[in-house]
């Protein structure tokens, strides 16, 4: 492994110190943006190993039924293998102050819990329900359409479902957040809490060089742009 590599390789590990909780109990750490974390080296591109093309060119093929029809219930979700289905897994993972309903074959979906929206910094109460349950959304930080356009439209099924449904590609957010955001790449959309920025950028860019995708030339400045705001370390 390269010096750069390596250094990339420490930015990483620091995001997900910063994002990711542990799965035992209920316990759990909510998913917050904090200024202090994580540093990057200097000199360290938040892009090292992410191929970069001139633009994204849309395709009016996108179906969201290729990422498969529903969540699952993955192995690589924290509980994996649960009877909770991912976005479930996601919530449990990101809310505190949580109580629990038995649905389906999930023995313990949360029924209602607080976000501390990273994307705007609110704070929100979450109720299950079509319509309360609306408040909070799971988001794609990569969003499907958007990994359709850089290659996900050549992949085999299986991939598509697995990235549809990674946690490290998931974060639970403000529902009207979520849907201003929509399919948006980083040149058109970053998070309205600057100080979210760090660890948004540098996870984005950890999802696409995990799963080889590329990212056009306008979102690679928005995303060192991002990663600029990230502490020196």
């Amino acid at each position: 492994m390269t010096r750069t590599w390596a250094l990339a390789a420490a930015v990483v590990v620091a995001v997900l110190v910063a994002i990711q909780v542990t799965t035992s109990g209920h316990d759990q750490a909510p998913y917050v943006a904090r200024a202090d974390v994580p540093t990057v080296a200097p000199g360290v591109d938040v892009l090292a190993g992410v191929v970069e093309i001139p633009t994204r060119v849309r395709s009016h093929d996108y179906r969201r039924a290729a990422f498969g029809e529903s969540w699952t219930d993955d192995t690589s979700a924290p509980g994996g293998h649960n009877g909770c289905d991912t976005r479930n897994d996601i919530l449990e993972r990101d809310l505190v102050d949580k109580t629990y309903v038995s649905i389906k074959r999930c023995p313990n979906a949360v029924a209602t819990g607080i976000l501390h929206d990273p994307y705007t910094n609110a704070v929100i109460d979450f109720t299950r329900g079509n319509q309360v349950g609306a408040a909070v959304q799971i988001d794609h930080l990569v969003p499907l359409a958007l990994a359709w356009d850089l290659g996900a439209r050549d992949w085999p099924d299986d991939l598509r479902v697995r990235f549809a449904n990674d946690p490290s590609n998931l974060i639970a957010v403000q529902g009207r957040a979520n849907q201003d955001k929509g399919d948006s790449e980083p040149a058109d959309w970053m998070p309205p809490n600057r100080v979210f920025w760090c660890q948004y950028s540098v996870q984005f860019a950890d999802v696409l060089r995990g799963y080889g995708l590329p990212i056009d030339q306008r979102s690679a400045v928005a995303l060192r742009e991002g990663a600029a705001t990230c502490p020196v370390g």
